[in-house]
């Protein structure tokens, strides 16, 4: 099993965090260093800062917001990527949800699978370089239907270091999930246990093809403290099911309906959306946290790897900045 890792916040101006960070990632064998967007910093400027001070560890996005970017925009951000840093480029993108794809990038939300369709398809061609690009669909349009009549197709001016750049998704539903084994390379997945991934994503994971990466994202917290830890991981849960997104529409909060805790999530949603946050977070159940995370102590979180170790997850994406804890799962894993 490959280990990533994913940056979090940038902490002090100057970035010499996330550049001990990642040497030290790289140091110890990790493939692949990880690097957010939400509505703060962007995902491509980091990500050019670390992959001047290191060789070979990879850099992806997770995850890059479709709507932040045209296809074409994106594709020439990850070919001058990949361009810099000798075919390191990763780019893991997603959807986003309707508060910041139309609150924050004013575009429109609705029909996203069609719209991520489209997208992977036009990005696929300017990285390809194979001819000028043309593209008719319902949400893009190249050249653009309207405006001047000027806009002719055109084609990538740099040659790429390489003609294909691996594409992740970053989805929970089935149906995204089940177009990320379809149209990308990879499938960056949020909140996922090892326990029930073959249930939820039963058709998705009846598709997968040898190649295919799912690099899950997984808190890791070593402490002899096991309650101490899970509390940790709440809050984050406990943030996305109950107020991240509108009260009806929480594709987290759905997502862990689908795993079995839909009455749970009504609770958690409405503690918070009710001002109630400590009450929400408690609310969130110890067994759904445990399933998602590697919590306790070191023992215990090596029993646990087990799982991980048996399901169809090729990398787990830590998310630690400790360096014990990552030495410790270069250990058991590399």
């Amino acid at each position: 099993m490959k280990l990533g890792l994913g940056v979090g916040p940038l902490g002090p101006p100057g970035g010499t965090r996330i550049i001990e960070l990642a040497q030290e990632a790289e140091a110890l064998g990790f493939d692949t260093i990880w690097c957010p967007e939400i509505y703060g910093a962007d995902c491509f400027t980091p990500l050019a800062w670390i992959g001047a001070n290191t060789t070979r560890i990879n850099l992806g996005t997770s995850i890059m917001q479709l709507s932040a970017r045209t296809p074409a925009s994106a594709a020439m951000h990850a070919v001058t990527m990949d361009y810099l840093s000798n075919g390191r480029m990763i780019l893991g993108i997603g959807v986003s949800g309707p508060q910041v794809v139309e609150g924050w990038y004013g575009q429109p939300y609705p029909k996203p699978l069609a719209r991520t369709r489209e997208w992977v398809e036009i990005f696929r061609k300017v990285v390809s370089r194979q001819e000028p690009v043309a593209f008719d669909g319902k949400h893009y349009q190249l050249p653009y239907a309207g405006g001047t009549g000027l806009g002719k197709p055109l084609k990538l001016i740099l040659h790429p270091a390489r003609e294909h750049i691996p594409l992740y998704l970053g989805a929970e539903g089935p149906k995204n999930v089940a177009l990320g084994v379809e149209v990308c390379d990879g499938w960056i997945p949020m909140f996922l246990s090892p326990y029930r991934m073959m249930d939820v994503y039963k058709d998705a994971m009846q598709r997968l093809t040898p190649d295919f990466e799912i690099a899950a994202t997984v808190p890791v917290i070593i402490d002899d403290d096991l309650d101490r830890a899970l509390a940790q991981i709440k809050q984050s849960v406990g943030f996305y099911v109950g107020g991240m997104g509108a009260k009806t529409f929480n594709v987290h909060k759905d997502h862990v309906s689908r795993m079995g805790f839909a009455a749970e999530a009504d609770k958690i949603q409405e503690l918070f959306l009710s001002g109630h946050r400590d009450e929400a977070i408690a609310a969130v159940p110890d067994e759904l946290v445990d399933e998602i995370s590697l919590c306790g102590p070191k023992e215990r979180i090596r029993e646990r790897l087990e799982v991980w170790k048996e399901s169809p997850v090729t990398m787990l994406n830590v998310g630690s900045a400790d360096a014990d804890t990552l030495r410790f799962l270069a250990e058991e894993l590399l």
